[in-house]
């Protein structure tokens, strides 16, 4: 059975912004996409750049260090077939105003 932690309150996170929370040992990075939530791994693959401070653009963050962009939904990289380049995509539940993670 799946258990949720909580990791942040909704009015924490701006729609468009995101936070960087830390569960299990793991930085994630926790993403206001219009009101829903998603959550990524934090270190962008490609040279560790803070997702949680990326600009979003709908539903894709673009890494603040080289522009490397993700569906944050997926995990998948923009621009690449489906599964090359995806990184790490997390459980979220909102109850309330507790944004919580699978853990």
């Amino acid at each position: 059975m799946a258990q949720f932690q909580k990791v942040a309150s909704v009015s924490e996170i701006p729609a468009g912004t995101g936070k960087k929370v830390e569960v299990g040992g793991k930085k994630i990075a926790v993403i206001n996409v219009g009101g829903s939530f998603a959550a990524i791994q934090e270190c962008c693959p490609h040279r560790g750049g803070p997702l949680s401070e990326g600009l979003m653009q709908g539903c894709h963050v673009v890494c603040p260090w080289h522009a490397w962009t993700y569906d944050v939904t997926t995990g998948d990289r923009v621009g690449f077939p489906p599964g090359m380049g995806r990184i790490r995509t997390y459980s979220v539940r909102v109850e309330g105003d507790d944004i919580c993670l699978e853990c």
